[in-house]
């Protein structure tokens, strides 16, 4: 027994990556769970408009924090600024009340307001003027309104990366990856024959969850079909590449996976999709900015709740689009390298990558000639 206890602690100590995932894991669980896993949202940015905007800006406390006054402006550059994402909550005067416009798609910032709201004290003007609250592009707060948007980036964030880098792992494992090495194909038309089924498999798997989540669970879609469709091309650009670039550093399948799932942990965690940006420490939120969906679950949320249009979205677009060109170029000359032909030295005298001599080497002639020696050994005749 102790033979066998010695055994498997010299293999996990040679299985590095197994060895990682069991320490290296738990740690980032405990830093990320113990900064992110709170909804306390503590500061919501406000924007004002109306003649009594600089009053209202100064009446305003903690959580509030005003981030632009238009006195000159009125409800629609209010809601022009919640559509937008410039501002969770608009306050807007001028009218016999003030009216509080409330960003529903901010699901945990909305309800953080209305407790806000409920706190302020009774000789603030603002509370004095009995103001009229609305909440706009999720009136009833609906968990399932805002789970939606970012579940279908989960589902492109599966298929991308673990599917894929399976099914280009499990050439390598059969033996065919060498077979495609030495076909006249370019390593780009490999590549893109490789990826272009589990883009279609993603694709179907994407209009699925959107078809249940608008026609089961009552999710809008108010925004352009082009633009969430841009995004998501984007999006699972970068997916893919992320799958291609595990596939291409992994031995195993079971490698792929390991791999696989400490990517995609942190895109769940730390994307917004389950705990506010906002509520996450600055230690920790950096890595919110490095992950793709981060960026759209900011475009699924804005175009079907919001109607956002593309002009705003500059931002997660671009970052995504930036991020997609790095992975994506990474990916490539990871598998160019790998579907490259050996090297001349290898093909004059040397092996070949599994370690038998290469064809024509002198280790291979001198198997050929004792081959043949044996058969006439055996055949005296």
């Amino acid at each position: 027994m102790w033979a066998m206890i010695v055994k498997e602690f010299r293999q996990l100590r040679r299985d590095r990556r197994t060895l990682a995932m069991m320490i290296v894991l738990p740690v980032i669980l405990l830093v990320v769970l113990g900064y992110a896993a709170t909804f306390d949202v503590k500061s919501i940015p406000v924007a004002v408009a109306g003649p009594e905007a600089r009053l209202v800006t100064h009446v305003l406390r903690k959580p509030f924090d005003v981030v632009s006054g238009q006195p000159t402006e009125g409800r629609a550059w209010a809601q022009d600024e919640l559509r937008d994402g410039y501002a969770a909550v608009a306050v807007v005067t001028g009218g016999s009340t003030p009216v509080v416009l409330i960003d529903g798609s901010q699901l945990f910032t909305a309800q953080a307001t209305l407790t806000a709201l409920g706190k302020l004290d009774a000789g603030s003007p603002l509370a004095a003027a009995h103001p009229q609250v609305s909440i706009l592009y999720n009136p009833s707060l609906s968990t399932s309104a805002i789970m939606i948007p970012g579940l279908a980036g989960v589902v492109l964030v599966f298929v991308g990366t673990i599917i894929t880098s399976l099914g280009v792992v499990r050439e390598r494992q059969s033996g065919t990856m060498e077979q495609l090495a030495v076909m006249p194909l370019r390593p780009r038309d490999v590549f893109l024959g490789k990826i272009v089924p589990y883009f279609a498999v993603a694709t179907v798997d994407l209009a699925i969850v959107l078809t249940v989540g608008v026609a089961i669970f009552g999710v809008p879609f108010r925004g352009s079909p082009a633009v969430f469709a841009l995004g998501a091309l984007l999006f699972l650009f970068v997916t893919l590449g992320i799958g291609v670039l595990i596939s291409t550093v992994s031995q195993n399948q079971g490698q792929a996976i390991q791999l696989a799932v400490m990517t995609m942990l942190p895109q769940i965690l730390l994307s917004g999709l389950i705990f506010p940006l906002s509520s996450i420490v600055a230690g920790v939120r950096w890595i919110s900015y490095l992950l793709p969906l981060t960026y759209f679950n900011e475009i699924s949320r804005g175009v079907m709740l919001r109607a956002e249009p593309i002009g705003p979205l500059w931002r997660p677009f671009t970052f995504m689009a930036v991020l997609g060109v790095v992975i994506v170029t990474l990916a490539i000359l990871r598998f160019q390298a790998f579907l490259a032909p050996a090297p001349a030295a290898h093909r004059r005298g040397g092996a070949d990558r599994r370690g038998r001599p290469a064809p024509g080497s002198a280790a291979a002639g001198s198997a050929g000639d004792s081959t043949i020696t044996d058969h006439q050994v055996g055949n005296p005749a």
